[in-house]
């Protein structure tokens, strides 16, 4: 990739032009960060720059660093390279980044999904000439279903469970995936529990204006039959522990793309897996490259070869970047699905 706008180098991806590292995993001098996952968002960095929407969550997940942001669509010149950030739809805040240099445009995608979310904006589409895309789940097998039939599904259950006397427990990433079922669901079922990790940046999300239903910490709620017929929200760290033995009797269940697979749903010791991703399906991925207009696709991560060959055969000039991102959320050991 020498010679490009954007290259790979061992502190991640880099624009020479501009001087700046994107979600780079090593320290840098100066970072611009699609979003506040940790896989793309790491202390250590001396200045960082991202969307306005994501401060919050940034400085939540950060601490005291030296951030600057824009606004959506407004562009900052660095070093006479223009970067400006169009939301993604992937979590709060999350943002593709624009770069133009020279007449050429490309777009870092970070990671996005077209699926509805009222937690955050919904993916824009950037016209560019090269478009380095998530391929987190580029396989043809994962085709989402419509989020309101899924949430049918995870009010369905938990309602079952508070008949039958029981907690329901779901696990899912507390950032993002967390604050959408927490948005989907339907809260007059019965009253609403948070493990600490996601109540924290619920916090963040409501200081932005994000409508979430009421909830309350263990710490909060009285011991015993106050648990049975709650919704129980935490992050899959505490499966097992002594944190998620309290609720028992319990019903237990995973949120994550991942679910679309059986082996990944055997492996489980959940009782439910709900398919509900913050990431581009399949059918999601094709799209958002075809909108955006690019000649030239770079994919990352995931299946990033498997879609690389896919555009090449449609007539694209398509490949790969072997990026240090996460595929899989903590769920599966990493960060974002």
């Amino acid at each position: 990739m020498s010679d490009s706008l954007v290259e790979l180098t061992d502190q991640g991806l880099y624009c020479p032009a501009g001087g700046f590292h994107i979600d780079p995993w090593k320290d840098v001098d100066r970072a611009v960060i699609t979003h506040a996952h940790g896989d793309h968002a790491r202390r250590g960095s001396r200045s960082y720059l991202a969307a306005e929407a994501g401060r919050g969550l940034l400085e939540a997940r950060l601490g005291d660093v030296r951030l600057e942001t824009r606004p959506y669509g407004e562009a900052v010149d660095i070093n006479g390279v223009r970067v400006s950030f169009h939301p993604a739809g992937h979590v709060l805040g999350s943002a593709q980044v624009r770069i133009e240099y020279r007449g050429e445009v490309w777009v870092v995608s970070g990671d996005y999904k077209l699926a509805d979310d009222p937690t955050c904006l919904p993916f824009e589409p950037v016209r560019c000439d090269t478009f380095i895309t998530e391929s987190t789940f580029a396989l043809p097998i994962y085709r989402w279903e419509r989020s309101g039939d899924i949430f049918h599904q995870i009010n369905a259950w938990w309602r079952a469970n508070r008949d039958a006397g029981r907690a329901s427990i779901i696990f899912a990433y507390s950032l993002g995936k967390s604050q959408r079922i927490l948005a989907g669901v339907d809260a007059s079922i019965g009253p609403i529990i948070t493990h600490a990790a996601v109540e924290n940046l619920n916090r963040a999300y409501r200081a932005t204006g994000v409508k979430l239903p009421e909830t309350a910490l263990v710490s909060e709620t009285a011991k015993g039959k106050a648990f049975a017929g709650a919704l129980v929200i935490a992050p899959p760290s505490a499966e097992g522990s002594a944190w998620q033995k309290r609720f028992e009797p319990a019903s237990t269940a995973v949120a994550s793309g991942w679910m679309q697979v059986r082996g990944a749903r055997r492996r489980r010791s959940a009782d439910r897996g709900f398919v509900l991703s913050d990431h581009a399906d399949w059918p999601g991925l094709l799209e958002a490259v075809s909108l955006t207009g690019a000649s030239r696709v770079l994919a990352t991560h995931g299946s990033a070869g498997v879609l690389a060959r896919w555009l090449r055969e449609h007539g694209l000039d398509a490949g790969v970047i072997a990026t240090r991102f996460g595929d899989e959320d903590d769920v599966a050991g990493g960060e974002a699905s």
